[in-house]
């Protein structure tokens, strides 16, 4: 029989609503025996949707339950330093929202009470939307089908920040998501699996078109501090250039992508449509790159963290190791355009 794992839920948002508890509750044997989130009504609202026995009246309640073997932390990226490292010390196994945390020191925080607790698992949330093709992009890098690489394009074009008169959203409140810009992050940590290296050099340039916003939570207007719009260029060792560009302000037609421009050939990862292209050099169009159904991996976060607690697997994705190469990148990109575009 395997082995039983109680879970507790520290943050109820919608990914951990629509995509952890149901998760969890397909495993057999784990059980969630408790819920945190940030409103004693809205946990008692989780509770009852998702029949949770307990409704815990603080965070650390859940941390300090002897009957929690592991925590679900689905908070905003404010929260997540302060309760991995106070789970990990309390011998809780610890799956963690992304982005890992507010900035860098947070992450190298986190990072460092994981080590100092190899016997429990520490794994973080991985960005999914190329989760069905990392394995073909992978092996066609490795197989150095594009060539050298010449060129990184990542390209996330979006409407949310359009509305000047729109309530503030957490992700625009730097005070709870930090220094984490767009899907700076997430673009960042699917190109490491594919790509493992950091830029030599890069820099930034950003805007805020909307100074002050209407924050429903302190009910006052607050100044916006995270970027609505930003750039970033960078080169890696031995020539191949980064070139980001992100932004919530486009009132067109939302793009999503990632190009990897070689000296054979391109390939284009659209995360809109969740297809993948292929073209060579010299031709006039794109081919549809066909995903073998072995190598598609979709979503088992939730499996694969029980897994590694029931088995001892390394956590794969994502590890705190990987989280710190991503949250290194990100603050290196908010230290570039927060210092007038310095290169970091």
């Amino acid at each position: 029989m395997d082995k039983k794992v109680r879970i507790g839920i520290i943050g109820a948002g919608n990914n951990t609503r629509t995509k952890h508890i149901p998760g969890f509750k397909e495993i057999p044997g784990v059980e969630i025996v408790s819920v945190c989130n940030r409103r004693p009504s809205s946990s008692r609202s989780v509770a009852d949707e998702y029949k949770i026995p307990k409704v815990a009246k603080d965070w650390m309640d859940i941390i300090r339950d002897p009957e929690v073997d592991a925590v679900c932390i689905g908070t905003w990226p404010y929260l997540h330093c302060d309760a991995t490292i106070e789970a990990l010390n309390a011998g809780k196994h610890v799956l963690c929202e992304a982005r890992m945390g507010m900035n860098l020191t947070d992450a190298q925080e986190m990072a460092a009470a994981a080590r100092a607790h190899p016997d429990l698992v520490a794994q973080l949330v991985p960005a999914p939307m190329s989760l069905d093709f990392d394995h073909v992009i992978k092996n066609t890098l490795e197989r150095e089908e594009l060539g050298d690489i010449r060129e990184i394009v990542m390209t996330h074009f979006e409407r949310s920040g359009m509305d000047g008169e729109a309530p503030m959203h957490w992700r625009q409140d730097m005070d709870l998501s930090g220094c984490n810009v767009s899907y700076l992050g997430i673009f960042y940590e699917m190109l490491g699996r594919w790509f493992n290296k950091e830029p030599e050099w890069l820099l930034a340039d950003a805007e805020i078109y909307t100074q002050y916003r209407d924050d429903k939570i302190s009910d006052k207007i607050k100044e916006v501090k995270v970027p609505d719009s930003i750039t970033v260029l960078g080169r890696y060792e031995n020539g191949p250039r980064l070139v980001i560009n992100m932004t919530s302000v486009d009132g067109g037609q939302p793009v999503s992508e990632i190009r990897i421009h070689g000296t054979e050939a391109s390939m284009r990862i659209d995360f809109l449509e969740l297809y993948l292209f292929y073209s060579r050099l010299g031709s006039d169009y794109e081919i549809p790159v066909d995903i073998p159904r072995q190598t598609r991996r979709g979503w088992k976060v939730e499996q694969d963290f029980i897994d590694s607690i029931r088995l001892g697997r390394p956590v794969e994705l994502t590890s705190f190791e990987d989280g710190l190469k991503y949250m290194r990148f990100t603050q290196r990109v908010y230290n570039s355009w927060s210092n007038g575009g310095i290169r970091t």
